[in-house]
């Protein structure tokens, strides 16, 4: 099989890419470790219960939204519940369901450790950018997306379009 090379172009671009993709997280981590004793997925998760209705989910929407297996999911859950920032309980409507909901220590740890991830967020990214340049990228990142995860939909929820 012949391979299809990429140019000079290209492999610039993904090399770029490559790059971001494997220091970003190291720096979001090292951020919320510091000031919250947090992982940057464990934050995430209790992002995405903080923006639920009563802040809960199902533990399968709330691996949809962060892109978790719910073996994963199940793993990092269960160390928030220990910590007192989760709790789990049968779904009302289908008791053959989980939901994860926020504790109220859940709920003060989310709001404390925001405002230090976004000014990191903003320093390392979204500063970095134009206004066009924050178009693009959510173009960019919404084209690799539907590739990557065809069936989705979840992530056009933060779309200020």
């Amino acid at each position: 099989m012949d391979a299809q090379w990429l140019t000079q172009e290209q492999l610039a671009a993904w090399v770029r890419l490559v790059a971001v993709v494997e220091q970003l997280p190291g720096v979001l981590d090292a951020q919320l470790r510091r000031d919250s004793q947090l992982a940057h997925f464990d934050y995430y998760v209790l992002s995405q219960l903080s923006e639920a209705p009563e802040h809960t989910l199902r533990m399968t929407a709330l691996a949809s939204r962060t892109t978790a297996t719910l073996a994963r999911l199940s793993h990092v859950v269960q160390r928030l519940e220990s910590r007192g920032l989760v709790e789990r309980f049968p779904c009302p409507q289908d008791r053959r369901a989980t939901n994860a909901r926020l504790t109220a220590e859940g709920w003060r740890t989310v709001q404390e450790s925001a405002p230090g991830h976004v000014a990191t967020v903003r320093e390392y990214v979204i500063d970095a950018l134009t206004a066009e340049q924050i178009t693009q990228l959510t173009d960019i990142s919404d084209a690799i997306l539907r590739r990557l995860d065809p069936g989705a939909d979840s992530y056009g929820r933060y779309d200020a379009r």
